[in-house]
């Protein structure tokens, strides 16, 4: 019998609340941080945690979800071993204590690096969570409790990793890593569109950010600079991207017929509503193929054409506007910007953070929505952007990927290549 949303979330929560994982890492005796982290690893492996006195039983419902997503396309907490042609038999964030624990193991114990892993770990379980909002109940409010225990998860009984700033984010992360094959997105997309209004916009402005510093990752190292090839090699993504692309138009459309910069002043809001952080998302995700979205559509958006309708009619209305402010985006040498980064996959990105965390013994401050945006949140240490980014291309750079026969870094922090993105961007937008 299948564990309902409901019960899966009040499983999690128990995990989450209060000093529960605290107690789970003080539970872990070792001396060493490798034999502190053979025990975690041994209950992440189960899906079985001791916490003082008490037991958390994972396993049963974390089965059951990752079988159902796996039939749906999906494989949220297991990476694809591209040499191989295989999924990895541990989850991703066993994949990266093995590592720590290679690197690092002989060390004395520490509680800060298992801290990361659990947090690591319950990201992963809070995404693969994302993918069954739709199972029962209202999926509205299904993603709502979700952001409420992923601030649970970064706030202070938690490591301090920051991840992500909402749910929606964390749906994106799950599934943005490679995937045999592809027909999920689609089915993906269309619960999507059963959201509300806001539920949309979240995650039309994430898709916007992440697709359009994927694809110019995959114009320059996958394509050959090729926009035919880039095309042809993304047909999952560019419907996605464009339907993305409208719902943040969307929003820009509101804002600017409201005069005003803020849709909503609720506190709750997960999703920074100013009208730069739109303004960048639409430029950035214009920036991977303009043509394609506002010119003439390729062949993978022809089921697409009220998205794209909607996105043309808004940017039509608002062109004198959004070219004046899309100016102000222009990528410099000195202030960091999402149109400089490019990587193949946002999990990846998120990964790499969590591994330099982890080598360093060392939580970042900094999230995947915060790598994705050039408009700084209140309390971000300035320069912790370009920190970052550069840190993770070096990372990146020494282990590089073969593509096309070359060995090229997977993630690129590069204010050049992000100046002439937007200088074609641009041409092709004041074309129309």
């Amino acid at each position: 019998m299948n564990i309902s949303f409901a019960q899966a979330c009040d499983q999690v929560e128990a995990a989450l609340t209060g000093s529960v994982r605290r107690d789970i890492v003080s539970g872990l005796s070792g001396k060493t941080l490798g034999a502190t982290l053979t025990g975690l690893r041994d209950a992440m492996r189960a899906n079985k945690f001791r916490a003082g006195r008490h037991q958390i039983f994972l396993d049963k419902m974390i089965r059951s979800s990752d079988g159902r997503t796996r039939a749906e396309g999906f494989n949220i907490l297991h990476d694809w071993d591209g040499v191989a042609q295989r999924t990895n038999a541990d989850i991703i964030p066993i994949d990266v204590l093995q590592f720590v624990a290679d690197q690092r193991g002989a060390e004395p114990a520490s509680s800060l690096e298992p801290a990361i892993l659990l947090d690591y770990y319950f990201m992963h379980v809070l995404a693969l969570l994302t993918m069954r909002v739709w199972d029962d109940g209202d999926p509205n409010e299904n993603f709502d409790r979700l952001n409420a225990m992923l601030r649970e998860l970064q706030g202070p009984n938690g490591s301090g990793q920051q991840f992500a700033a909402d749910a929606e984010t964390l749906m994106l992360i799950g599934t943005s890593h490679y995937e045999p094959e592809e027909w999920g997105y689609a089915k993906l997309l269309a619960n999507v569109r059963t959201l509300d209004e806001a539920h949309q916009f979240r995650i039309g402005l994430g898709h916007a950010q992440s697709l359009g510093c994927h694809l110019r990752f995959g114009f320059e190292a996958q394509c050959g600079r090729d926009t035919s090839l880039l095309r042809d090699d993304n047909v999952a993504d560019y419907p996605w991207l464009c339907f993305a692309l409208a719902s943040v138009m969307g929003e820009y459309a509101r804002l600017a017929d409201a005069g005003t910069e803020n849709r909503s002043g609720s506190a709750e809001a997960t999703v920074d509503r100013d009208r730069r952080v739109i303004e960048e998302a639409l430029l950035n995700g214009l920036t991977a193929d303009a043509r394609a979205f506002i010119g003439t559509p390729p062949q993978s958006l022809s089921e697409s054409g009220a998205d794209r309708a909607r996105l043309v009619d808004g940017f039509t209305a608002h062109k004198p506007a959004l070219l004046a402010a899309f100016e102000r985006y222009r990528p410099t040498d000195t202030a960091y910007s999402p149109l400089s980064f490019y990587f193949n996959f946002s999990h990846n990105v998120v990964k790499g953070t969590v591994v330099d965390a982890l080598l360093w013994g060392e939580a970042w401050d900094v999230s995947m929505n915060d790598l994705l945006c050039g408009v700084p949140r209140a309390g971000l240490e300035e320069g912790s952007q370009q920190l970052l980014a550069t840190t993770l291309m070096a990372y990146a750079r020494s282990n590089p990927d073969r593509i096309r026969g070359k060995l090229m870094p997977v993630i690129v922090y590069d204010p050049q290549s992000g100046r002439r993105a937007y200088t074609v961007a641009m041409d092709k937008l004041r074309e129309k």
